[in-house]
């Protein structure tokens, strides 16, 4: 990856739904070379898809939740693909420290909110405890890990 692939990625991030064309324009390239590299950045696994950004809170999901989940580390692959199919978790990370998950979830209000942990979550496969953080509003989201690459000084010139 060098300083024009991380270009495109930036140029992406901000809008996916840009095309070929003007992504070209952008980059002062021509539409072929800038559609190769595009592919190629998809082939390496940098470009992962094109999505939508919705909004909970706009959907009706106004409440948002972080539950720190200890596990019977046994039961880890079918707790993961439990988290896998539940529509209201959003992402789900393997932590180190003192628990072994932590789930992101969106609900519609608090009673929401209270049912799912209660009656879904704790009793996926091998939760022992959880540990619930209800978020009050959010400071920043953001997508945008072009601009930590360039923070970190990558790519290497």
């Amino acid at each position: 990856m060098d300083r024009i692939d991380l270009e495109i990625a930036e140029a992406l991030e901000a809008d996916a739904r840009l095309s070929f064309a003007d992504l070209a324009a952008g980059l002062n390239m021509s539409k072929t070379p800038c559609w190769k590299r595009v592919k190629a950045l998809e082939e390496a696994g940098v470009l992962t898809g094109y999505h939508a950004a919705l909004s909970p809170a706009a959907l009706g999901l106004g409440v948002e939740a972080f539950v720190q989940i200890i596990l019977k580390p046994e039961e880890a692959p079918a707790f993961e693909a439990a988290v896998m199919r539940h529509p209201f978790v959003r992402r789900c990370h393997a932590t180190t420290g003192d628990g072994d998950y932590l789930v992101h979830l969106v609900a519609k209000d608090i009673a929401g909110l209270d049912r799912t942990l209660r009656e879904e979550l704790a009793r996926m496969p091998g939760v022992q405890r959880t540990r619930t953080f209800v978020a009050t509003r959010e400071i920043k989201a953001s997508h945008k890990l072009a601009a930590a690459a360039r923070a970190a000084g990558l790519p290497a010139a």
